[in-house]
């Protein structure tokens, strides 16, 4: 089973996703592409996401694919469920949501933990959407987390990210200290001309992730 995780206030109807899910059908292959803003994005969580798309799996062992959040959010899953096999991470939003809150006005932050919510674009509903501020207050569980599982990864990230810096995918990948030298190459940071939503290296990814 294979599985795409957009990311934060995108959905299943993104640039990346139909582009993946278009290859996939040309081999004859299905990927499974959850909507995380089923329930309403105004009271999205961490925990939400993991739970549905936890929601997928069987016995069956499990690829994800997740691209920024959605990098993060498989992260956080393959440290639970053993039925994942393999990584691939599309400018994952390591250590979130520090990085992301830290683009915040610290006044904007007042007002969001006071007023109870927020407005955020959304990107796939082209608006201003209110989100809840328990998304902090649920994230903020998650911080912690150590990543022990050691499983092949493929990480793709711009080198001229805006939102999720590239240095850390980079302190990732050294920070995998591995026991033998084998291990290394199961992790594999591609550093890519672009930027975020790296929309000019998807041809590129691709190939490297068949």
């Amino acid at each position: 089973m294979h599985l795409y995780l957009h990311g934060f206030a995108s959905g299943a109807n993104s640039r990346k996703a139909n582009f993946f899910l278009d290859r996939y059908a040309q081999q004859g292959w299905q990927l499974v592409i959850p909507d995380f803003n089923a329930g309403g994005f105004t009271d999205f969580t961490i925990s939400r996401q993991l739970a549905q798309a936890a929601s997928y799996f069987t016995d069956e062992p499990v690829t994800l694919i997740g691209s920024s959040l959605g990098g993060w959010a498989s992260l956080l899953l393959a440290e639970k469920y053993p039925q994942i096999e393999r990584l691939i991470l599309l400018a994952p939003a390591l250590g979130f949501p520090q990085p992301w809150l830290s683009r915040l006005d610290p006044a904007a932050l007042e007002t969001w933990q006071s007023a109870g919510s927020l407005p955020v674009y959304h990107y796939i509903e082209k608006r201003q959407i209110p989100l809840a501020y328990n998304f902090v207050l649920d994230a903020q569980q998650y911080v912690h987390t150590e990543f022990q599982r050691r499983l092949p990864t493929l990480i793709f990230h711009g080198i001229n990210d805006e939102v999720v810096p590239i240095e850390l995918s980079r302190e990732y990948v050294s920070n995998r200290s591995p026991k033998a030298q084998a291990e290394l190459s199961m992790v594999t940071l591609h550093e890519l001309d672009s930027d975020h939503g790296l929309g000019n290296v998807l041809p590129q990814i691709w190939r490297e992730m068949q």
